[in-house]
């Protein structure tokens, strides 16, 4: 008797992964908790291309004709706003989720390239203040490792109300990255999973965000720039609300934004993509008139100097990168280094039941490479000198190929590519961006003139 054929056709709303999101639910009871970003395809600034120069427009040349970088953040009302080489930041990845040596390799990095580092949840650590030239403090709803003293040190101030990948809900350290050092800075007991307020405890709408942004004002007395960073959600909103309370500089993070650990269910899906969030946030600057006064940085998904040059493009005045900044330092490479010496990482990758570059276990607290990790042995398979000259490499390469872009697009100044230099690949992209589809004049959603 010949086998039966088998009918092996795979259901779309049922397939292998939904059924074994599914058969875990249903056996364990938990949700799914993990690091990094989201992971579904989105649109992103891969949909776009550069209209560059031709016998329409007129090139500069790249090996003899300068362009320039430099980047002001806070000029609005802060007495010694942020002056920075190039218009890229380091977002904010706190001591807790990141190791010491991965924080003072960052700050390390961003001082030798001109720009600013950011603290995250739990305070400031020496390293990173020692190490950094800029350093931005954040002050989130946990409070945790909030310190007066430590915020007078900083540069500028960054209120963060959400973030790209949880907008809405607070963060999450599990226990076995809460070391006696994480514990004391947040005044936590050792070992216990600690899950963030998802909102400040001392307001509950705009106007007593007004009233905070004061306070912070007074005891820095008007000195250092106040940040506002949202996830993106009701963008526009949001922008015109933290305008209004007095930001000088409104950061926007969108979905592809990356976390230490939260539920999956918020990473794939809350708010909106990157490429969509950027153009209404624009929109809300230039309804309040503010587009020159008060700047606009995007974050989420940042990893090349085309992505940098685009987002320029679109309309914002600096990037803020996070994930791309644990790759540079070696976040699912295959080898961590001893003196030099590359050693293989795979077991230990094999070990967390992943394989390098498929890797999220943040959460875990047993990064084989060091980046995230409290344990004192992991955390020695980062050196900072190595971490921050790979992190100082890849920042080079970014800063070259936004300049590239921009001197091909005859601009003697990234901030001076514009959203004319633009046109999108996808009719989503298109309509996401506010650009043309390539080869039309049509911008989907826009009246025809």
């Amino acid at each position: 008797m010949p086998e039966p054929l088998l009918h092996l056709e795979e259901s779309r709303s049922f397939n292998r992964d939904v059924l074994a999101y599914i058969q875990h639910a249903a056996e364990t009871g938990l949700y799914e908790i993990r690091g990094l970003g989201a992971k579904r395809a989105l649109p992103t600034f891969d949909d776009l291309v550069f209209l560059t120069a031709s016998a329409s427009r007129y090139p500069l040349e790249g090996y003899r004709e300068t362009c320039a970088t430099r980047t002001v953040l806070g000029a609005r009302r802060a007495r010694q706003p942020v002056e920075l080489d190039i218009p890229i930041t380091i977002a904010g990845m706190s001591f807790g989720a990141l190791s010491a040596n991965a924080k003072e390799a960052i700050g390390r990095a961003a001082t030798d390239m001109g720009t600013s580092t950011t603290t995250g949840d739990g305070g400031m650590t020496e390293e990173e203040r020692q190490a950094s030239k800029w350093l931005v403090y954040q002050c989130l709803p946990s409070r945790y490792g909030f310190n007066p003293d430590d915020l007078r040190r900083a540069d500028a101030i960054e209120i963060v109300i959400g973030q790209g990948a949880k907008p809405g809900g607070g963060g999450m350290l599990l226990g076995q990255k809460i070391s006696p050092r994480v514990a004391a800075m947040r005044t936590l007991p050792e070992g216990i999973d600690q899950r963030s307020a998802c909102r400040h405890p001392d307001w509950t709408g705009p106007d007593d965000l007004t009233i905070k942004i004061n306070e912070l004002r007074e005891l820095t007395d008007w000195r250092v720039p106040i940040y506002v960073k949202m996830g993106a959600t009701r963008v526009r909103d949001d922008v015109k609300l933290a305008v209004k309370a007095g930001a000088d500089v409104v950061i926007i993070d969108g979905m592809q934004g990356g976390t230490a650990a939260t539920q999956q269910v918020f990473i794939e899906h809350a708010g909106i993509p990157t490429l969509a969030a950027l153009p209404l946030a624009v929109e809300a600057l230039e309804d309040m008139g503010v587009a020159d006064e008060v700047q606009l940085v995007i974050s989420g998904g940042i990893r090349t100097g085309a992505d940098v040059a685009k987002a320029l493009a679109l309309g914002a005045d600096a990037v803020a990168i996070g994930q791309a900044v644990l790759m540079a330092l070696g976040c699912n490479s295959p080898t961590w280094f001893d003196h030099g010496a590359a050693i293989d990482a795979t077991p230990d990758y094999h070990a967390l039941q992943t394989a390098p570059g498929y890797c999220h276990h943040c959460h875990t607290g047993r990064c084989p490479v060091g980046v995230t990790t409290q344990s004192p042995e992991l955390e020695l398979r980062l050196d900072p000198d190595h971490g921050a000259r790979r992190l100082r490499n890849y920042l080079q390469v970014l800063t070259m190929e936004l300049t590239t872009l921009a001197r091909a697009c005859g601009k003697s100044n990234v901030h001076h590519l514009e959203r004319e230099d633009l046109v999108a690949l996808t009719i989503e992209a298109a309509a996401m961006a506010r650009v043309p589809l390539a080869g039309t004049n049509w911008i989907p959603g826009k009246p025809s003139l």
